[in-house]
């Protein structure tokens, strides 16, 4: 009731947190109009048919008949298209797993409930106003991986058509038919590299949301009394994760799967005898394997950056448990040998303050460990706490599997095995 009254007898910080959340909801509008203008809105019949109508054309009916009409056979080695299969089927299968995740999460939970905007009016203005941010930027995130990739290909394509239009099918008119063809599969390429991106970096911007959370969650060892309060706070970060996860495993795991799958087939296509690989032919090859490991690897690092966040909170609650623990025996043992162990603290939370090398690793745990509220805080209480946290390790997970930085060595250290026996069986690199 008390934080009601203080509430409502400030009207700045009222003001304050009705603005941000106002540009939380124009960074809202922003996605949406991104989502009609790849013609992903589904919010009706209409819409939602011809958000399929679109997909079918440009994922899966471009592709398919681009790959027969065009493989080229009789063409010089510049023109010919031995790799296309590979890129024609890793572009569709990742825009199939991208507009099925998409349509499924607007059509459940809304694109609203999806980016957690509804329960962002309890927060502090400093993650709505980081969120707002965040929010804002990740259109000119997304640009930035679809836009270089898309001048790349755009710049490969009208080379190929325009050197080999003699040499390429056409139909009545070779201008004509080839200006319409490459305009298609530029169309096809755009739609189908922004829905990838546009599902891996919602995936981080939601995960972006829950640092700042934790970040701010951080700060309640400094002035927050009341062990209860920190426990609730904590269980709704790790409900939200834990919400995360389940929204995301699928795609991470479809994604880690199928990018390996991928990588692996381009690797033994082009080390097999007779290969003939250059940069006119496999080109776009290249361009598609670095697409999709870019789209895994903001998958992947966003979620080992938020479990490592989420993860430092246990370090973060035991030194505030350690030292509210000595300053209350120094408090109630009022000796020279205590006095003498005041100073450490106070040197412990300099020194630890004043360490910025790891400044990135440990952002979390940058609070002052000064204990306010010493007294209220019984050892029991704190004692507790630490235990929860040592038990119930908060973070990103695939099916149960926690993705840290451990999990991520793994995978790592798996494909380069595979990676290197394949190269052995191809060209004997051992």
């Amino acid at each position: 009731m008390e934080e009601g009254e203080d509430y409502q007898k400030q009207e700045d910080p009222f003001v304050r947190k009705r603005s941000t959340l106002i540009s939380l909801e124009d960074g809202s509008d922003d996605l949406k109009t991104f989502f009609s203008w790849i013609l992903l809105d589904q919010s009706n019949s209409w819409r939602t048919g011809l958000s399929w109508s679109i997909f079918c054309l440009l994922a899966i009916g471009v592709p398919l008949l681009s790959h027969f009409v065009f493989q080229c056979n009789s063409c010089d080695h510049n023109h010919r298209r031995p790799f296309d299969a590979i890129v024609q089927l890793s572009l569709s299968v990742f825009s199939i797993l991208s507009f099925i995740s998409l349509s499924s999460f607007t059509k459940i939970y809304g694109l609203r409930r999806f980016l957690f905007l509804d329960k962002l009016y309890g927060v502090s203005d400093m993650v709505q106003k980081g969120y707002a941010l965040q929010l804002h930027t990740s259109m000119k995130l997304l640009c930035s991986f679809v836009l270089p990739c898309f001048v790349a290909d755009c710049v490969y394509k009208i080379w190929w058509f325009t050197s080999g239009r003699n040499q390429i099918p056409y139909f009545i008119n070779a201008y004509l038919s080839n200006t319409v063809a490459c305009f298609l599969l530029l169309a096809s390429w755009l739609y189908r590299t922004s829905i990838f991106f546009l599902v891996c970096v919602l995936f981080q911007l939601i995960c972006y949301l829950q640092i700042l959370r934790l970040e701010d969650f951080a700060q309640f060892f400094h002035k927050e009394s009341d062990v209860g309060l920190i426990l609730l706070e904590h269980l709704t970060v790790r409900r939200n994760l834990r919400i995360i996860s389940h929204r995301f495993r699928v795609f991470i795991l479809l994604t880690l799967i199928l990018v390996t799958a991928s990588q692996f087939a381009s690797l033994l296509v082009t080390t097999k005898t007779g290969s003939e690989v250059n940069i006119f032919n496999a080109g776009e090859l290249a361009l598609t394997s670095m697409t999709l490991v870019a789209g895994l690897f903001i998958c992947l690092r966003s979620a080992a950056k938020i479990t490592h966040r989420a993860q430092a909170i246990t370090c973060l609650a035991a030194k505030w448990h350690a030292c509210s623990t000595i300053n209350s025996f120094d408090d109630d043992h009022d000796t020279p040998s205590s006095q003498a162990i005041s100073p450490r603290v106070s040197y412990i939370d300099g020194h630890w303050g004043s360490d910025n090398d790891e400044a990135d690793e440990d952002d979390i745990d940058n609070t002052d460990m000064t204990p306010i509220f010493t007294h209220t805080i019984s050892y029991q209480k704190r004692q507790a706490l630490v235990t929860y946290f040592e038990n119930n390790k908060a973070g990103i997970t695939v099916f149960g599997f926690m993705l840290d930085r451990t999990s991520l060595h793994t995978i790592f250290a798996i494909q380069m095995s595979l990676t290197l026996w394949l190269l052995n069986k191809t060209i004997g690199v051992s």
